[in-house]
């Protein structure tokens, strides 16, 4: 097949578009479209301001299907939230049904049904209207709702790694009472693969899980375990200094940690892993392995 990938350079991005190739498909990768000089295969595009059908239509000439795998945890000039996860997405959208691609792969996120974030706001608002376009039959798209994903040059992978090399570690509260069901990086593009491929008829919501659920600070001490280290003393940072610490991280837009993360903590990121494992062949990674496999 003939697939458009967008957010292509990214951490997910860049893994899947390397595992649908290794399954034989031509990827069309979405780039900046600040990169000078785009390689063969790859094709400009701006999140930012992309957001009409039209916009979109000649990139989809000759496309058999199209996986969105691009994403933004907090609001920022260069790339707005509400057009990146909603706005452009949504004109996207359109503009398969306008071109005849029927495939459609989305990339949405856990626990979003229950939280009032922006990030949450603006995904469930792009999951609706394609939702809307799949009860018209205009698309037969897979939306998939991974939790928290862990791989090499992941931000919030690395933020966690740090974290579990610490021998003496200070975690905001939230952290170690919510409760996430980490999922490798791999495991989450063979499942795109077998959507484009093998399950090409499955539609629908699934959730991307590994086979069990744990708090943040377990898992980041099961990290500390697979690095070899003993178990780090942890202390739990008052409230009012977690909040500070977050007002602070919105300060580095690269930081993985802000308020817009700490708000996301209050919501579990579990799901039920019952169909993902059906795509997979297999159980998922744990989550006890996930260095080992996914840390490469």
């Amino acid at each position: 097949m003939h697939i458009l990938l967008t957010g292509s350079t990214g951490f997910i991005g860049h893994t899947l578009k390397t595992a649908l190739e290794r399954a034989g498909h031509t990827v069309y990768g979405g780039v900046s479209p600040r990169q000078r000089t785009p390689q063969p295969g790859q094709v400009p595009m701006d999140f930012a301001h992309d957001t009409t059908a039209a916009a979109w239509l000649a990139r989809l000439a000759g496309i058999d299907a199209v996986v969105n795998a691009v994403g933004v945890l907090r609001d920022t000039r260069a790339r707005p939230i509400d057009a990146v996860h909603q706005n452009t997405p949504i004109a996207l959208f359109d503009a398969c049904t306008q071109a005849g691609v029927q495939r459609l792969v989305q990339i949405s996120a856990l626990g979003i049904d229950d939280s009032s974030t922006r990030y949450a706001r603006t995904k469930r608002a792009a999951e609706q209207h394609l939702k809307a376009l799949a009860s018209q039959g205009k698309l037969h798209p897979a939306i998939l709702r991974p939790s928290v994903v862990f791989g090499k040059g992941g931000d919030s992978s690395a933020l966690f790694m740090n974290l579990a090399r610490l021998p003496l570690a200070l975690f905001p509260g939230p952290m170690l009472t919510a409760r996430v069901q980490p999922v490798s990086v791999h495991d989450l593009a063979a499942a795109v693969v077998a959507l484009l491929g093998p399950a090409l008829e499955h539609t629908g919501t699934i959730d991307c899980t590994g086979p069990e659920a744990l708090t943040m600070g377990a898992f980041i001490a099961s990290l500390r375990q697979q690095l070899g280290h003993r178990p780090a003393t942890v202390l739990r940072l008052p409230q009012p200094l977690t909040t500070l610490s977050a007002r602070l991280g919105d300060a580095v837009p690269q930081s993985p940690w802000c308020s817009e993360t700490l708000a996301m903590l209050g919501s579990d990121n579990v799901g039920n892993p019952a169909v993902f494992e059906q795509l997979l062949g297999r159980k998922g990674v744990h989550y006890s392995h996930l260095v080992a496999t996914a840390w490469r």
